[in-house]
């Protein structure tokens, strides 16, 4: 059980330490850690969710495998509680891989209900089956939602299921049959309400057809990027469009000019608008015209929202939504890291260094070459081609966010300055923006 978690947290098996354990959940704090968030996709190919992970654990993990677990669940739900939103995720759903060990982990009264689901492992000390429903009910009332990953063996399973609402397999450490009959138990009469599947850690495309067939409903995993071409493609019209029109947007050309180019793409200019008037970008005032949003936006505002939409697509698959995802969410995280260190008019500034780090895989072309076709202010160019400047530092920091490479992510937040708190606050809060922001495209 505890090596199970232990892989989906990305920790590697390790024996046992005679190193004195931390005080276990309910004692003192542990010690902070930093957060992973790996995309989580639907039956319609599109995100769904995030499950949230350890990136680093700065503590040793104890002597007993009871007492690992629970050091690392209070790590991982303190830093959640710590840094979540008080209105929670967004309009996804928040997955947290659990051992029941730490069901009565004082945390758990601070994560934020809304859209939140524990996914819990049963743990061999779990065998009162009467005093796993009282907490997990007492849970339930709060409004967070419950899974459970598949165990058919442990005495209290058939327990668990009857307060399920989701059920998850670890599907890299399941053979193709476990798949099949997991699927089918689920659905079958002895359950006797509807419970949503999940499929976490999917290496292959071939396993997350597998998974699809047998009517998974959710889907988590490197498979996301498995084969992705890193092939050139033909130039796209539309970005190469957006990319003229963001040149303009930054450059000398008069207000008049850009609006009456603007206004020659009528779908262009109502996607503009819509996202404008979006709650997610918080205007004081509607605004009904191009023109009214030059003036209301001003140049460089624009220039912003532009880049924004040069990463929206036509009938996008899984890693273009993930492109997405990692594009904007380097642009937020960049925004809020570097609120307290530059003048806001640098704010879209670092928005822009974030956002443009990706754009060598979204034209398919060397960053250089991207880099080249743009108006773009030195700061902002050092940083992606040289990673140097000042702000260099906070891309490091908003890259390490996306891959599990703990001594990368720590020292990535040391040279800018950061401590695990702040990263994860930055993370979590670009997590929920983005997904507001991409709500509202086709």
């Amino acid at each position: 059980m505890v090596f199970g978690l232990g892989k989906l947290f990305g920790r590697k098996e390790e024996p046992e330490s005679p190193s004195p354990a931390p005080t276990p959940a309910g004692g003192q704090e542990s010690a902070s850690a930093f957060i992973r968030r790996d995309a989580v996709f639907n039956r319609e190919r599109q995100p769904a969710g995030h499950l949230f992970r350890l990136q680093h654990l700065d503590a040793g993990l104890g002597d007993a495998p009871t007492r690992r677990q629970q050091a690392l669940d209070d790590a991982l739900l303190k830093s959640l509680c710590s840094s979540a939103r008080e209105e929670g995720w967004g309009k996804n759903l928040a997955f947290v891989p659990l051992s029941t060990v730490s069901l009565n982990n004082p945390w758990l009264d601070r994560l934020p209900p809304q859209n939140t689901v524990l996914l819990l492992m049963l743990a061999p000390e779990t065998t009162d089956a009467a005093a796993l429903s009282a907490r997990c009910a007492a849970l339930k009332n709060r409004g967070l939602r419950l899974g459970f990953f598949r165990q058919p063996k442990h005495p209290a399973f058939a327990a668990a299921l009857s307060l399920a609402e989701f059920a998850a397999i670890d599907v890299a450490a399941s053979q193709g049959g476990n798949v099949r009959d997991f699927s089918i138990a689920i659905r079958s009469d002895e359950v006797r309400h509807p419970v949503t599947l999940v499929a976490v850690n999917i290496e292959a495309k071939d396993d997350y057809q597998l998974c699809r067939q047998w009517h998974f409903d959710y889907f988590h995993g490197p498979f996301i990027t498995a084969g992705e071409s890193a092939e050139p493609t033909r130039g796209d019209p539309h970005k190469l469009h957006l990319l003229h029109l963001f040149n303009l947007v930054q450059g000398e050309a008069e207000n008049a000019e850009v609006a009456a180019l603007l206004k020659q793409d009528p779908l262009l200019t109502f996607r503009i608008l819509r996202y404008l008037n979006s709650a997610a970008i918080g205007l004081a005032r509607p605004v009904s015209s191009i023109d009214q949003a030059l003036i209301l936006l001003g140049r460089q505002r624009l220039a912003r929202w532009l880049s924004v939409l040069l990463f929206s697509v036509k009938d996008p698959d899984f890693a273009d939504w993930l492109l997405v995802e990692t594009s904007l969410g380097r642009g937020r995280i960049m925004e809020l890291l570097g609120a307290q260190r530059f003048p806001a008019a640098e704010a879209d500034h670092l928005f822009l260094t974030g956002v443009f780090s990706r754009l060598d895989r979204l034209l398919r072309i060397p960053l250089a070459d991207a880099v080249r076709q743009l108006l773009l202010p030195t700061h902002i160019r050092n940083a992606l081609l040289e990673r140097s400047g000042p702000y260099a530092p906070l891309l490091a920091v908003a890259e390490a966010c996306e891959g599990f490479d703990p001594p990368r992510m720590e020292a990535a937040a040391r040279a800018a300055g950061l401590d695990p708190d702040t990263v994860n606050r930055a993370l979590l809060d670009a997590t929920a923006w983005t997904s507001e922001i991409t709500q509202h495209w086709e």
